[in-house]
């Protein structure tokens, strides 16, 4: 997707949540069609994600309780992302879709990150599942980043993953 005019993230809120305050700021820059908000803790997050709408939010795992804000967005109704770096591994991508995130992606792939949301909103619109696309836009990625049988430490759960083409 390249020159693109990101129509569904024209306009759409977002709260993106890092302890890292250069990754917040890419992603505003990065998300310049959208009304970014950014937190860099997990009580600065908790209290905006319960005070005000959000059409997705992006969540880093660790630093912030990655996964105790997802389980917030989950519960009020927000479509959420996990982007993370050290918490880069086939056991938190099994946890992040199990949990309920829309996309789980790694911060060295951030500047894809409208694609991304793009594509999950497109997802969303048509009421198809978040990840139906995701293992093939990243399995080649992780094979290269975890080695080529790094789905064979979950297999059952890989071989029911929603996606596009065989396993």
């Amino acid at each position: 997707m390249s020159e693109k005019d990101y129509t569904l993230l024209e306009g759409k809120r977002i709260l993106a949540v890092d302890d890292e305050p250069d990754v917040l700021d890419s992603l505003e820059e990065l998300l310049p069609m959208c009304r970014v908000d950014k937190a860099g803790s997990y009580e600065e997050a908790e209290g905006l994600l319960k005070t005000r709408p959000y059409d997705l939010a992006i969540l880093d795992i660790m630093g912030v309780k990655g996964y105790e804000l997802l389980e917030i967005c989950r519960i009020r109704g927000v479509i959420a992302v996990m982007l993370t770096a050290h918490a880069l591994s086939p056991e938190d991508i099994v946890a992040s879709y199990r949990r309920g995130a829309a996309n789980y992606l790694p911060k060295e792939r951030m500047e894809g990150i409208r694609d991304d949301l793009e594509e999950i909103l497109e997802a969303h619109r048509k009421g198809e599942p978040f990840w139906s696309r995701w293992l093939e836009r990243w399995d080649a990625f992780y094979g290269r980043k975890f080695g080529p049988d790094w789905k064979d430490r979950d297999r059952d759960f890989w071989e029911s993953f929603p996606h596009v083409g065989p396993f």
